[in-house]
């Protein structure tokens, strides 16, 4: 889980950064945006191809409706207006994964404006303004190979063009790189929570460029930005930005001017690289799709995908805390993905106590996991499991020392909870308190000297003595029980 973006987090005294982020979101649909060829990833190169994709003369392009669904419900997600028509632009250049020498984009009508996401900050929350989202298309793919004599070889994959993208473009309300840390991730939330896209970076399913600039502190007017690009990380992006801002402010205390460039980021190296010179606008030589008529969205299409609109985290967590009574905090690390917020719903209905159930998905469910590098789907215990066993520890009938030990029992079979429970003959915390006497008597007789520090006023030996009866008993002894016995002895 991510920290709250922190304001205090400066570069310099007396000069401040302004950061904007373009987000690019592959939509989960079948088929591309213009064609009915397969988006499917992995396919062999350029296989997921027709003339249409490949620009052939002739080929025209058809708007598929899924896409707009999908593009309008994210935009609604993330509290956009929705532009009732819109239109889409010609954005030319030429490189080789772009076969048609353009792309199909949305320039000065886009689908959606004037949004926005909140994310917290050490004072509290605040509201990043989003420009726009609008839908285009996207480009092949480069692949550079190993060198041979005749240097670096690049192949070109062009099952990637046509594939549907929405561009979510932030405004320059972003202050500091852990601001464009939180921008992000609650972003990359929503967007999983409306199911229009699976947000997997290492796909490209999301791709996200940054645009920062310095300038003196109180200064109205933006200094020259220079964009990051091709950052396959949140983290990456952040610490990107922190380095860019140091060498900007370093380049004009030096003298020097910052040119607007597109500049690549070097994990390894934690250094940004010139890339290209960034191009203005009017560069792409915009002007609207012939092939294409306006993009209409009624109200009556509004109506229906807004009905389609889930609960959106923030709305969840607070609904969480009020319905069941567990903390922020806890609704917090339970609504990181939809699917572990379902799941926990799912079980604090089913259980008891939902405090005991937040308890063991934070503390014992998702160690394991994380220990294990397994995600929450492929969790032996289900959060049925994790419902029966917060009802028998709350019942009483085991001890919080067996269910750890049972769980760690699942995780090694494979089982669910209650399986391995059942395979366990369904162990319970002894109450038997004659057989709990005789071994608290056994541990007393053999710590004279703790009882000596007992007796003469060291009250904490208590601990002392339970972990020992604890111990004797395998884990099996009620540990209330055991408590009451002892003082009465010890006393």
């Amino acid at each position: 889980m991510s920290t709250l973006a922190d304001n205090s987090v400066a570069a310099s005294k007396t000069f401040e950064p302004v950061i904007g982020l373009e987000v690019h979101v592959h939509l989960l649909t079948a088929s591309k945006i213009f064609c009915s060829c397969s988006t499917r990833f992995g396919a062999p190169p350029n296989t997921n191809v027709c003339p249409v994709c490949l620009g052939m003369p002739g080929a025209l392009p058809v708007l598929n409706r899924r896409v707009v669904e999908f593009a309008t419900l994210a935009a609604m997600a993330l509290n956009c207006r929705i532009n009732g028509t819109s239109i889409f632009a010609r954005k030319n250049y030429f490189y080789p994964d772009l076969p048609k020498g353009y792309q199909i984009s949305q320039y000065d009508k886009p689908l959606a404006e004037h949004g926005f996401i909140e994310i917290p900050v050490s004072s509290g929350k605040k509201k990043i303004g989003i420009t726009r989202v609008h839908l285009e298309e996207d480009a092949g793919k480069s692949l550079h190979e190993g060198f041979s004599d005749a240097g670096e070889k690049t192949a070109i994959d062009l099952n990637r063009t046509g594939v549907p993208l929405i561009e979510i473009v932030s405004e320059p309300d972003i202050a500091t790189p852990d601001e464009a840390y939180e921008y992000l991730t609650r972003l990359k939330e929503i967007i999983l929570y409306t199911g229009v896209s699976d947000c997997s970076m290492e796909e490209g399913s999301l791709r996200a460029d940054a645009n920062v600039s310095v300038r003196p502190r109180g200064q109205k007017e933006l200094g020259t930005k220079t964009e990051i690009k091709n950052v396959n990380s949140f983290r990456f992006i952040r610490e990107a930005l922190v380095y860019e801002i140091a060498r900007q402010i370093d380049v004009i205390e030096s003298g020097g001017k910052i040119t607007q460039e597109t500049r690549l980021y070097n994990s390894h190296e934690g250094k940004t690289y010139n890339m290209r010179s960034k191009e203005q606008a009017h560069d792409y030589r915009y002007f609207p799709e012939p092939d294409l008529l306006p993009l209409v969205v009624d109200e009556k299409l509004k109506a229906e995908i807004a009905q389609t609109l889930p609960e959106l985290p923030e709305a969840r967590r607070a609904r969480l805390v009020k319905d069941h009574g567990i903390t922020e905090y806890d609704a917090q690390v339970l609504t990181v993905s939809k699917s572990l917020a379902d799941q926990f719903e799912a079980a604090a209905k089913a259980a008891k106590n939902p405090k005991r159930v937040a308890n063991l998905v934070q503390g014992e469910l998702m160690g394991r996991l994380k220990a294990k590098g397994i995600e929450i789907e492929q969790s032996p215990i289900s959060m049925r499991g994790i419902a029966t066993s917060a009802d028998l520890v709350e019942s009483g009938a085991i001890s919080g020392k067996m269910l750890k030990d049972l769980y760690d029992l699942s995780f090694e079979r494979g089982k669910d909870f209650p399986e391995v429970y059942d395979e366990e003959g369904r162990p319970q915390q002894s109450t038997d308190t004659s057989a709990l006497e005789k071994i608290i008597d056994e541990i007393i007789a053999a710590n004279p000297k703790q009882l000596e520090q007992y007796r003469a006023g060291k009250k904490t030996m208590l601990g002392f003595f339970v972990g020992q009866v604890m111990k004797a008993s395998k884990g099996q002894a009620n540990p209330q029980l055991i408590n009451e016995l002892l003082t009465q002895k010890l006393d």
